[in-house]
């Protein structure tokens, strides 16, 4: 098993679906595999206009043929393990890439970085990871380290983060909620998708929740196109089924509401959902069409 690094591109003409599969051809069989029944990084592309760079983390399950492309393989995902991360992390800083091992023996870029599937070291993982989920790590190296990893001496770094540690910290569910709730209220700046509300309290704080729309008992993923910014008016009417969206967010009130004209009258008056400015967040149809099937009351 090890660490891998796969682009993504939210345009791309690959059949992805970050949270649960990465679609890549035969080339890259052998990096992929290496992988299997551990985590990996989504990066970005640099050459992306708004690149993210590295945004999310996942555990691959299995790498199986795909059935529907010739030659072309997919990387499952564990459900539940696809987390995005609540700051994403740049390509570089300092004029240096955060993958210190993309250097080579004379300290610069190799070719390795526009590779779609890499392998990545446990450092470079252990330190984009932690940046990533915003516990205030350190996102460049110390130099000392750079210059080993780079090829400039022998000995090995030790590797000083424990696996089992890391693995619990991205499985935990109170950490998975925090960066959940980050993610998706920035994406809807703090901003309820229903009622269209952006009520913040004597502390500073939203008065929004974060909620899923396929939940997670269902195998949800922690990701913003599967989350909206709700009130916890809105909240309650959403996981109850007497709200819900179609696909491209018209918002749906149960016939069994038994008070229909003031839901209409909470709801945005356009009778649309509010959605994120930027449209790579907004939900995918995939989940609005699993609570519609499963949870909301016709």
């Amino acid at each position: 098993m090890g660490h891998c690094v796969f682009m993504h591109r939210p345009d791309s003409v690959y059949d992805d679906l970050p949270e649960e599969r990465y679609q890549f051809p035969k080339q890259y069989l052998g990096r992929a595999a290496g992988s299997v029944g551990d985590w990996i990084l989504y990066l970005q592309p640099t050459k992306l206009a708004g690149s993210r760079g590295y945004f999310a983390v996942a555990r691959v399950k299995d790498i199986v043929p795909d059935p529907k492309a010739p030659a072309m393989f997919l990387a499952l995902i564990e459900p539940g393990s696809y987390l995005e991360f609540a700051r994403p992390v740049p390509f570089s800083a300092g004029g240096m890439p955060i993958e210190a091992g993309l250097l080579n023996a004379e300290g610069r870029l190799s070719g390795r970085a526009q590779a779609a599937v890499r392998p990545i070291s446990a450092q470079d993982f252990a330190r984009i990871v932690d940046f990533g989920l915003d516990d205030q790590a350190s996102l460049l190296p110390r130099e000392d380290v750079l210059g080993r990893l780079a090829g400039f001496e022998d000995e090995q770094v030790p590797f000083i983060n424990e696996p089992v540690e890391r693995t619990r910290q991205l499985s935990s569910r109170i950490v998975r909620d925090r960066v959940f709730r980050k993610v998706v209220l920035r994406a809807y700046g703090e901003r309820c998708a229903l009622s269209g509300l952006r009520l913040i309290n004597g502390g500073g704080r939203a008065e929004v929740d974060a909620a899923h729309i396929q939940a997670v008992y269902a195998g949800g993923p922690d990701s913003v196109n599967n989350g909206l910014a709700l009130s916890g008016t809105a909240h309650w009417m959403f996981d109850r089924g007497l709200v819900s969206l179609s696909d491209d967010l018209q918002i749906l009130i149960s016939r069994q509401a038994n008070d229909v004209n003031g839901v209409r009258a909470f709801i945005n008056q356009t009778g649309y959902a509010h959605a994120p400015p930027d449209r790579r967040d907004r939900p995918h149809p995939q989940f609005l069409k699993w609570h519609r099937e499963h949870c909301f009351k016709q």
